[in-house]
């Protein structure tokens, strides 16, 4: 545990810096155009990339020493930060260079991340996995909790400048704690090289083949569609009403709630049930991100908020152990890449999709003489940001029935001997 410990101390700090990064990003992009598709483009391409090369970064998570590209991909990653603050560094106004730079950023966070999910497999026993997860919840989701607030701060007294450098600085203290844990673990069997490609068709071949797996992955697609509305929209709903040092505050209160999960996890963990605990959590968070576009009043919001995020954390962590139960540790680098490529596609068509929707439909919808004023704006409001609340109402209700779905599939339903054995 102690190792896997640096190593999580690593992730919460680039983590920290990653989140402020992203923040500061997104009022830059809202501020310079006023466009929330701009800022879905910026997002998507963060994402992007990261999705459809994890299947070649678990393929080379199975293949090679997985801190060596833990460690690389926190290093090269680094230089898509550079890259965007030399450019606004010398005056470019453009989102052009912001692009470039993420998009470069999440190639190599593409190496990273079935690096990451597979060394916990590595380093720690099966009883350990479900508070291992609740632990790289808090890291992973320490930009929602620390970094808004920080960056809220940053922005006040200088410009998106200082923060690019200070997430510059956390990949050194990334690299560092991943070197120190690589040079105590026995380095891996070099293996039989019989192509990348063969490899990815194997982990594909792997789900294909397991019914309850390749039924789990489909509905979380789903519901990782549904919460990449929440993910993409709420800046701009909030920003609409408030603006960036409010914003700051409001997310970091509001993913105290993440924090809560996550720290309930780490301790206790989820005793079996994970089909049940992924399945109740997910139909309450639903109905908590129906809340959050239900009132312009930041307060439902917040609480909204909050409320979805304590209910994330369950259901990553149930997710996340029904699969390393399920699946050998020699194939988990292209398995957990192949899952984050369909799952997070989810997260992409919705990136893709909210920003056009919520600028040229909904938005136009809900304003005071819009198609939808009458309607549904006298029960949830009218004006700048409406719109994309009744977004958020009927992503609430799509999740619900994807994650009731979840919680009444045998096929699923049958992961669970293989976590209790």
């Amino acid at each position: 545990m102690k190792k896997f410990m640096i190593i999580w101390i690593g992730e919460l700090i680039s983590g920290i810096g990653s989140g402020m990064t992203a923040f500061a990003l997104s009022i830059y992009v809202f501020e310079m155009t006023g466009s929330v598709s701009s800022v879905s483009v910026i997002v998507l391409a963060v994402f992007l990339p990261t999705i459809l090369l994890s299947p070649l970064g678990g393929v080379l998570a199975d293949r090679y020493d997985r801190r060596m590209l833990m460690l690389i991909g926190d290093l090269f990653s680094g230089l898509g930060v550079v890259y965007i603050l030399w450019n606004i560094h010398i005056g470019i106004n453009s989102i052009v260079p912001i692009i470039i730079g993420v998009t470069f950023n999440g190639i190599f966070v593409a190496l990273l991340e079935p690096s990451f999910k597979a060394t916990i497999t590595d380093l720690l026993p099966k009883e350990d996995y479900t508070k291992a997860s609740g632990m790289i919840q808090i890291a992973t989701n320490s930009r929602y909790l620390i970094s808004p607030v920080l960056a809220g701060m940053l922005l006040t007294i200088y410009d998106i400048r200082l923060i690019l450098i200070l997430d510059i600085c956390t990949f050194f203290v990334t690299v560092i704690t991943i070197s120190l844990v690589r040079k105590s673990i026995a380095k891996p069997l070099k293996k039989e090289n019989r192509g990348m490609l063969i490899e990815i068709k194997e982990g594909f071949a792997i789900l294909k083949s397991h019914t309850g797996i390749r039924t789990l992955v489909i509905l979380m697609s789903a519901v990782c569609f549904f919460i990449g509305f929440v993910q993409n929209l709420a800046i701009p709903m909030i920003l609409a009403v408030s603006n960036a040092k409010i914003l700051g505050f409001l997310e970091s209160a509001c993913a105290m709630g993440m924090l809560v999960g996550s720290v309930i996890i780490g301790i206790f963990g989820i005793k079996n049930k994970y089909v049940r605990c992924l399945s109740l959590a997910g139909m309450s968070a639903s109905i908590f991100m129906a809340m959050t576009g239900m009132s312009a009043y930041l307060y439902i919001t917040g609480i909204g908020m909050f409320l979805f995020f304590t209910s994330l954390p369950f259901i990553n962590a149930s997710a996340d152990v029904l699969v390393r139960n399920n699946v050998e540790n020699e194939i988990q680098g292209r398995v957990w890449g192949i899952i984050s490529l369909l799952s997070q596609a989810g997260t992409a068509i919705a990136y893709a999709l909210s920003g056009v929707m919520a600028d040229y439909i909904f938005e136009p919808f809900l304003l005071k003489d819009g198609f939808l004023a009458k309607s549904v704006g006298s029960i949830i409001g009218v004006g700048q940001g409406r719109g994309i609340g009744f977004m958020l109402i009927i992503s609430g209700i799509g999740m619900l029935i994807a994650t009731f779905l979840i919680g009444k599939n045998k096929n699923i339903l049958e992961l669970e001997v293989n976590c209790s054995n």
